[in-house]
């Protein structure tokens, strides 16, 4: 019975939140052909919850996180008409990350769970990073900016003791 409980409260958490941003902010939670991103999010938390109320199986994690991260990505792509997608591929490896770091933090901490946690991660940021450095590049002269950068190095390290 207090499962069920604790499904039911979930559900009506996420309803009352949808109902709410619905009034709030005028978004027109009806047409489950742009929301859809919703069931994913109640099936992740559903998981999350399902691992919280025994703490007895940390592997529900992993399914739980992808699923909340990528549900969330999912529902704003949908409102933004997918404009943003070029940019929010990597979310997709961080979703997998997430949900292995949450196993990571939840069970016996085994290392082997931070090496693709990490080269997950690392790919994202690596991608982020050139997103940024491309977009700096239009505004900024990375050929002058370097190699001023290069020359202040070298001669703090001479000059300074």
């Amino acid at each position: 019975m207090e499962k069920n409980k604790g499904i039911l409260g979930i559900l009506l958490i996420g309803l009352g939140t949808i109902l709410l941003c619905s009034n709030l902010f005028g978004f027109r939670f009806g047409n489950i052909a742009i929301h859809w991103p919703l069931l994913m999010i109640a099936l992740g938390a559903v998981f999350e919850w399902l691992y919280l109320s025994d703490k007895k199986n940390p592997g529900l994690l992993v399914p739980g996180g992808i699923l909340l991260v990528l549900g969330f990505l999912f529902e704003f792509e949908m409102l933004t008409d997918w404009r943003f997608s070029e940019y929010t591929w990597p979310i997709y490896l961080l979703a997998v990350a997430f949900g292995l770091f949450q196993l990571y933090l939840a069970s016996d901490r085994r290392r082997g769970l931070l090496v693709p946690v990490g080269i997950l991660s690392g790919i994202a940021l690596v991608s982020y990073l050139a997103y940024i450095f491309k977009a700096l590049s239009a505004v900024i002269n990375f050929g002058i900016l370097v190699p001023l950068i290069l020359i202040v190095l070298g001669l703090l390290l001479i000059f300074r003791k």
